[in-house]
């Protein structure tokens, strides 16, 4: 019982040190773009993985919803991602997607995820060749991050960095923040439309 007790005093403990430790001027930055896109239109795609995957899902219905920004995420469509993923390959999936979608300098990427992506290391190569895809075209490229971001927060106009430095931690309290931060993001009175 003492171990288990431990293990959640550790992890709330840890949920403070997080909190404490997001950069606001990074949150403001992402703000300031968010608003940027919403007066001219553009539209938000939202790529992540894994439980990332199924965050960008929800902060699709939030974007259009509350803020009234049009959103999307490729992985909403299973058919299409498995299609994809099935005749193209893995690595590719995000990219071909947003390039059907016809992506501009007009729109925004934002990554949700855990490390950012790392070609090197082969962690989320779809991620990677999506924002390459980004880049090509002119379109800003945000993210709500862990570790040390990865190629999101090197290649992102700005990104928010959750700071965690225990390792066994990282996943459940990235992927937990990511929630915090869309929230917050959304709900934000230079965003909320209703």
């Amino acid at each position: 019982m003492k171990k288990q007790q431990n293990y959640i005093n550790t992890y709330l403990t840890l949920v403070k040190k997080v909190v404490a430790g997001l950069d606001t001027a990074e949150i403001e930055a992402v703000i300031s773009l968010l608003v940027k896109l919403k007066k001219a239109g553009g539209r938000l795609f939202l790529l992540g993985v894994g439980g990332s995957a199924a965050n960008c899902s929800h902060a699709v219905n939030d974007f259009r919803k509350i803020c009234r920004i049009e959103a999307y995420a490729p992985t909403d469509n299973v058919a299409e991602l498995t299609a994809r993923t099935n005749d193209d390959g893995w690595g590719t999936v995000f990219c071909n997607w947003l390039e059907v979608s016809k992506l501009t300098s007009s729109d925004m990427v934002m990554v949700l995820s855990v490390g950012g992506g790392l070609m090197e290391k082969n962690v989320s190569p779809n991620i990677v060749k999506a924002l390459e895809f980004a880049q090509k075209v002119g379109s800003v490229i945000t993210g709500i991050v862990s570790r040390d971001g990865g190629y999101t927060r090197k290649v992102a106009t700005a990104s928010i960095l959750i700071p965690i430095g225990e390792a066994d931690f990282i996943t459940p309290l990235a992927e937990s923040f990511q929630a915090v931060i869309w929230h917050l993001l959304v709900t934000h009175p230079k965003l909320a439309k209703h």
